[in-house]
């Protein structure tokens, strides 16, 4: 299988700031050295780049070519995945596929945004024009509605989300890299009294954008053994769904592609729900954290407070949720967020989580979300489950 027969064999993750003074390419400059230092491959022997897609970069349509030019790489393959938060594990699968098809043999998988610095986005979307609403101002508005849909179907307790707010929250101090804004400590009821942002959305569900980079070193199997690297990180199932159920009018907004595309990785795994170790979710906002629970299998839909309130999410508890802090609770690096939970997935199953490492690492789940239209479902759905030399 071309999954399995990759190996990533090294990870490397800049501070999360609120604001960077930086460009974005240093902070790239910065993932490649650190990669090419932690693991004694030669600039020279990458071959293959896959980019997340960045706000920064949004206005370039040469944005991975560029970038290959300021790193001073020359490729056999270069392509920047742009299906928003899904990117950094999109990207991960597809430079799977090419080092198995043999169009490239290492591959330097960089995400790096530095949105709230500079952002260059231009959307283009029948969306804003036709679908949403007069006053509709983003995902915090969208949210409010898939918050107001699911309570009104199920109920929501806002305790049981604001208790995923403050584990990730606890991992976010146990990680030097999480920006020092968010490095606070957090209570439930901290988070149930929050400012009001879109009924019911609150302050402290939604991410705060931020500036960073991190990357992943990739290479196949046989060449890290060839290379007598046997501490690596193999993914061993991929799912990906992008505009689920696209084809109906009416749609259950508190359904996500994440079913199919879970049931893919899973199958794809041979593990199931119960098998999981640690948990890796993209969380732009908290509800987005109890809906892929739901999603994913890991209880009934409408039934994720009660799965919540039954289990506990820190480092050593019974499923470890976003030990970085997460991206709201670490900081979300624009369109590259989602390479932090990847990257803390990566570093828990080498065993190098410090502090706040876990004691199963047998296995890890990363998700994706990239997009949220108004009245629908999430755009895209990502699902990957990886271990540890497989």
């Amino acid at each position: 299988m071309a999954l399995r027969d990759t190996a990533i064999v090294g990870y490397a993750e800049t501070k999360i700031v609120e604001k960077s003074d930086r460009d974005v390419w240093e902070l790239g400059a910065e993932i490649l050295e650190t990669l090419l230092d932690k693991t004694g491959f030669e600039k020279g022997e990458i071959d293959g780049l896959a980019l997340s897609a960045a706000q920064t970069g949004a206005g370039n349509p040469f944005w991975s070519q560029t970038t290959a030019d300021q790193l001073g790489l020359e490729l056999d393959f270069c392509q920047t995945v742009d299906i928003g938060g899904c990117s950094p594990l999109g990207a991960l699968a597809r430079v799977s596929a090419a080092i198995d098809a043999g169009l490239c043999t290492t591959a330097l998988l960089l995400y790096a945004d530095t949105q709230a610095a500079e952002n260059n986005t231009r959307q283009r979307h029948y969306q804003a024009e036709w679908a949403a609403p007069s006053g509709y101002l983003g995902p915090p508005y969208a949210f409010g509605l898939l918050s107001k849909r699911y309570e009104h179907q199920f109920g929501l307790d806002y305790e049981a989300l604001g208790k995923l707010a403050v584990a990730q929250r606890g991992h976010a101090i146990l990680n030097d890299l999480a920006c020092e804004k968010l490095r606070k400590p957090l209570t439930v009821a901290d988070y149930v009294n929050s400012r009001m942002i879109a009924d019911p959305i609150r302050l402290l569900d939604s991410v705060m954008v931020c500036d960073g980079a991190s990357g992943l070193l990739v290479t196949s199997r046989k060449n890290a053994e060839k290379r007598g690297l046997s501490k690596i990180v193999v993914p061993v199932g991929y799912g990906e769904r992008t505009t689920y159920r696209a084809g109906e009018a009416i749609v259950d907004i508190t359904t996500t592609g994440h079913l199919p595309a879970g049931q893919k990785a899973f199958a794809a795994a041979g593990l199931k729900p119960k098998d999981i170790a640690s948990f890796h979710p993209y969380d732009d906002f908290i509800i987005a954290i109890m809906l892929q629970l739901e999603m994913l299998g890991f209880c009934k839909h409408g039934q994720g407070c009660d799965f919540i309130r039954a289990n506990d999410f820190t480092h050593t508890g019974s499923l470890p949720l976003n030990t970085s802090g997460g991206q709201i609770s670490a900081g979300q690096v624009g369109l590259a967020g989602g390479g932090t939970n990847l990257i803390e997935a990566v570093r828990q199953l080498l065993g190098e989580g410090g502090k706040r490492q876990v004691k199963n690492t047998k296995n890890a789940m990363v998700t994706g979300i990239g997009g949220i239209p108004y009245g629908r479902n999430w755009s895209t759905s990502a699902v990957m489950i990886l271990t540890p030399n497989a």
